[in-house]
């Protein structure tokens, strides 16, 4: 593109908007392929009136519904380790280690965390309706949005002597100490489950993940608060993908107003070379002798040889100052129009000659 190139900071930020762009949209599009799945199940009461919609429902399978019941263990539940009194379904142990790392470029100290080590138990359990009917709540562990209370939680600080301070200052980090925290689904808890309902052939109501590969939900919180929680997610997404195309949109403005400039300085460059030589072959049919027939010696070839390229004569006058000082080609070469004596701006340029 006549010596026109994009650079290389453009041409990553043009990448890096544009894939990022794709990807939000990509995440977008699937937000709200869920929060319209959802939208669309149909809703059911867990009591003896299901059992009669599957037997008459082909496959008797429901592919996606939403049911909500109380949390029972179908066994023996799990107990808490830290308050005896509290028992559930699902359980998960986490230990997890808190730092302060030195940020050079801020200057401050910032937290860092590690999880050292998870645990997660969990027993088969069952949702109960209103008249005891129950389903069985298959393959929890894969569910989204399953939220358990905190039963226990309790920071272990990190007491320091002085050659432990000494050493976090020059190796740039703290250690402030480990939290531990216990997480369960409490038996008795109102859960909302979104999956596949399936009638077993001994009776038995199942909640499955779907087989046709839409998202399995298990959530205490109701279903309304669920569908705002991923229509906000849906949102965000879609917020991040218009930023991130108007970031590329910009930045390829600014590309093309890059080569718009330099096509208009090429043609500006182009006429006025045009130009130039238009007066030389004017001035060279009126009689008048070009500066190169005043050059017979190489010592004159020498004095009067351009101050750029030193190989070419000094064939030109820079105006406003006047100053004879290159040949046309290097002053077109020139990266800004300023006059390279004196640096005053160039307003026009004209040939030199000599009778």
């Amino acid at each position: 593109m006549d010596g026109f190139a994009v650079k290389v900071s453009e041409a990553v930020c043009l990448g890096a908007s544009f894939a990022l762009s794709g990807i939000c949209y990509y995440l977008y599009r699937k937000s709200r392929t869920t929060v319209n799945t959802l939208n669309d199940a149909p809703h059911f009461n867990i009591d003896k009136k299901l059992t009669d919609v599957l037997k008459v429902t082909p496959g008797v399978c429901l592919q996606y519904a939403v049911v909500e019941g109380a949390v029972q263990p179908v066994g023996e539940s799990l107990n808490s380790h830290f308050q005896k009194e509290t028992a559930g379904v699902l359980q998960k142990f986490s230990l997890r280690e808190h730092r302060l790392v030195w940020n050079g470029f801020s200057r401050t100290w910032t937290d860092s965390e590690r999880l050292l080590h998870q645990r997660v138990n969990s027993v088969p359990f069952m949702l109960v309706g209103s008249d005891e009917t129950t389903i069985k709540v298959m393959c929890p562990l894969q569910a989204d949005g399953v939220q358990m209370e905190i039963t226990h939680e309790k920071f272990h600080q990190v007491n320091y002597g002085l050659g432990d301070i000494v050493g976090q200052f020059l190796s740039g980090e703290k250690l402030k100490g480990q939290l531990e925290t216990e997480e369960m689904l409490k038996v008795g808890t109102i859960l909302t489950g979104v999956g596949e309902l399936v009638l077993d052939t001994d009776g038995t109501l199942k909640l499955q993940p779907p087989s046709n590969g839409s998202k399995y939900f298990l959530s205490i919180t109701d279903f309304d608060t669920l569908r705002g929680e991923l229509e906000g997610t849906a949102v965000t997404w879609k917020v991040f993908a218009i930023v991130f195309a108007l970031a590329g949109a910009a930045a390829l403005l600014w590309v093309g107003r890059r080569y718009y400039k330099h096509r208009k300085l090429h043609s500006q460059r182009e006429k006025e070379r045009r130009e130039f030589e238009r007066l030389q072959a004017e001035r060279m049919r009126n009689g008048a002798g070009g500066l190169e027939d005043g050059l017979d010696d190489d010592e004159d070839n020498i004095e009067n040889a351009c101050l750029i390229c030193l190989s070419q004569p000094r064939n030109c006058i820079l105006l406003d100052c006047g100053h004879i000082c290159c040949c046309h080609s290097c002053y077109q070469a020139l990266p800004q129009h300023l006059c390279p004596i004196c640096r005053q701006p160039i307003s026009r340029v004209l040939p030199l000659y000599h009778a």
